[in-house]
């Protein structure tokens, strides 16, 4: 087999990522794929976490669920010059996936998500709440692909990517992908990039409420979207603490 080669930006899914990060790294990490199939009617649930400001932390995923299976995979991305977390999954017939994702970091460095769900039979569900804080000249990406095979009726898919950047040298980038050839379906995506919501801090400033305050609970509150239907409390603190920790005294 002939050594995989590194990606460039030329590729659709590296297109806003650090391909320079990848220099040192070993081409045969590009084929070190981890695999997850979860059975007929049975659950799974993971969290991931990417921590430390050096080198390239690549993660990749293969997902299968099995019929009427769920998977559930919550990750913090606050790792690496690139930090990179790539998700491949395919649902059987009543199958769900969900999956809550952070990304965060400052300096240089880059964070993302590459997702592609495949919705190959009916019934299925899936759903994918990304949230980013960045700042200094750190990047946030969310690449988000899903397919929707012509007899995978009634599926159910759905993105949600919000960011935050702390200053202007910030920066995040959304990708949704929709490609649908089913007509019974509901498949909805949303992307939005902005700063703190200057109503809220004015509303808490005006219930005295110091402004370095309100900031950390504004983010704290948006971190914590990514983690809303995770059911293990103590993963869904563990998770928020990690999140908060790495913005260290912005939240």
């Amino acid at each position: 087999m002939e050594p995989a080669l590194a990606p460039t930006r030329r590729d659709e899914d590296w297109r806003y990522s650090d391909v320079n990060a990848l220099v040192d790294l070993d081409h045969g990490t590009f084929e070190n794929w981890r695999d997850i199939d979860v059975a007929a009617g049975e659950s799974f649930c993971e969290c991931i976490v990417i921590e430390g400001d050096s080198g390239t932390d690549l993660r990749r995923l293969r997902v299968k669920i099995g019929e009427g299976a769920r998977c559930e995979l919550f990750a913090v991305n606050a790792g690496g010059r690139l930090g990179r977390v790539e998700v491949v999954v395919r649902l059987a017939q009543g199958a769900h996936f969900e999956f809550g994702g952070v990304t965060l970091g400052g300096g240089n460095t880059t964070r993302e998500f590459v997702t592609r769900v495949a919705h190959d039979e009916p019934g299925a569900t899936s759903n994918q709440t990304v949230r980013s804080v960045h700042w200094d000249s750190g990047t946030g990406n969310f690449l988000g692909r899903i397919d929707v095979v012509r007899d995978a009726q009634k599926t159910n898919a759905g993105q949600d990517f919000k960011a935050l950047l702390l200053n202007k040298g910030a920066s995040a980038n959304a990708v949704p992908q929709l490609e649908i050839f089913a007509d019974d379906v509901k498949c909805n995506h949303g992307a939005t990039v902005g700063q703190l919501d200057e109503a809220a801090r004015f509303y808490m400033a005006a219930r005295g409420i110091p402004p370095e305050l309100s900031q950390k609970l504004l983010i704290r509150a948006f971190l914590a979207d990514a983690f809303v239907t995770l059911e293990n409390e103590a993963e869904r603190d563990r998770l928020l603490e990690t999140a908060l920790a790495a913005l260290g005294d912005r939240a």
